[in-house]
């Protein structure tokens, strides 16, 4: 089944199909295997809990803009990488005795549009087997920061554990350990949470039209070729308290989009073979020119209301990365949805790039972290511990 083609891009179709299929292409030439999805679903339990760990990602080859809200469909591929600078623990237990859905996100109780929004997934994993069991949910964000950031991508992990969970404390692990499967459902709450369910390098293959079982995320670094790459976070609060929701909905009126999404087939295969290959200084070039490319398509999408996600800090930190670099440290500088960086280094330059962080005399935190791995489900009771229920 396709999914919303949105008024003013129905000629980009075709092309973007045609680099959907280049990319498939590429990843066969690559070996890169990916499963089928699944025919059957399990039969569904009557009362069943999970709980499950994911991280949050970085963008690489990033995306704004869904052309179908629904089903979380961007309107064009990307890749990002797992951080190990936080991760999203959940729990998940359906039950017959409650009479409605329920979740608490680090322990206060989520209202309105955060409620909505894992409600929906919550509906989709019942939609598999037309069930009405009524489930409560208990998640948390586990930051190694004093600050939490915007723009670290901890919507990507919190929307791969509730899937992740959710699928098996319905269904089972073996239904939730369908990678393919699982990034699907893992889109509906947060699109990237899809490449955060598949660990490490992942892509999204995504484009207007795509069906819900062909638009899934699958890691690219399956034998440690990046394994010597680090990811220092650079924590940092939004002050005008951005929203993603509204960079989504901006983006696609920049008259930047389409040249965007245009690029992006040959810049997918020139990342996926860079990653094949452990070039990380090409997916460092590659993760900051497109975190200058988003930004300038956010900033560029309304007349009257421009969403600006950087703060002064960004500023001396990007040129940081160019003093460094002249000086010999190659080090990348990326941004999402927001003002936190992450640098992307070799590990033989981490503490170099730490003391130039110091050097500022901004007062930011450093996270030192390194590529972390897919959405994984863990105890319950243990879970339910670390959450703080």
């Amino acid at each position: 089944m396709t999914t919303t083609i949105p008024p003013g891009f129905a000629d980009l179709i075709e092309p973007m199909r045609a680099g959907n299929a280049r990319i498939l292409a590429a990843l066969e030439a690559h070996g890169v295997a990916y499963e089928p999805y699944p025919r059957e679903i399990p039969a569904p339990r009557p009362h069943g809990r999970a709980a499950a760990r994911a991280f949050p990602m970085q963008g690489v080859l990033k995306y704004h803009g869904l052309s179908d809200w629904a089903a979380r469909i961007a309107y064009l591929p990307s890749i990002s990488v797992n951080n190990s600078a936080a991760h999203t623990t959940t729990y998940v237990e359906f039950s017959p005795g409650l009479a409605e859905d329920s979740a608490a996100i680090g322990g206060a109780v989520a209202t309105g549009r955060d409620l909505d929004r894992i409600v929906q997934t919550l509906d989709a994993v019942r939609d598999l087997s037309g069930v009405k069991t009524r489930a409560r949910v208990a998640s948390r964000n586990v930051l190694q920061s004093r600050v939490a950031g915007k723009g670290l991508g901890t919507s990507a992990s919190a929307s791969a554990a509730l899937a992740a969970a959710a699928l098996a404390a319905l269904y089972g692990p073996e239904l939730a350990g369908n990678r393919r499967f699982l990034s699907c459902f893992a889109r509906l709450l947060a699109g990237s949470g899809c490449r955060s369910a598949a660990g490490g390098l992942a892509l999204w293959l995504s484009y207007p039209g795509l069906s819900h079982a062909d638009s899934f995320a699958l890691r690219l670094d399956d034998a440690g070729q990046l394994d010597q790459m680090r990811l220092i976070t650079v924590p940092i609060d939004s002050r005008v308290g951005l929203k993603t929701e509204s960079a989504h909905h901006d983006a696609p009126q920049s008259s930047l989009f389409k040249s965007w999404m245009h690029s992006r087939a040959d810049e997918i295969i020139e990342c996926l073979d860079a990653i094949r290959a452990g070039d990380w200084r090409t997916v460092g070039q590659l993760a900051e020119l497109d975190s200058m490319r988003l930004h300038g398509v956010t900033m560029s999408g309304s007349r009257e209301n421009k969403l600006i996600g950087w703060e002064p800090e960004n500023i001396a930190l990007f040129r940081m990365c160019n003093d460094l670099r002249a000086q010999g440290v190659p080090v990348y500088a990326s941004t999402d949805t927001g003002p936190t960086v992450v640098f992307l280094t070799h590990r033989d330059h981490e503490d170099a790039v730490v003391a130039a962080i110091g050097d500022l005399g901004l007062g930011l935190e450093t996270v030192r972290g390194q590529i972390a791995g897919p959405a994984a489900l863990i105890d319950p009771d243990a879970a339910l511990a670390e959450i703080g229920v």
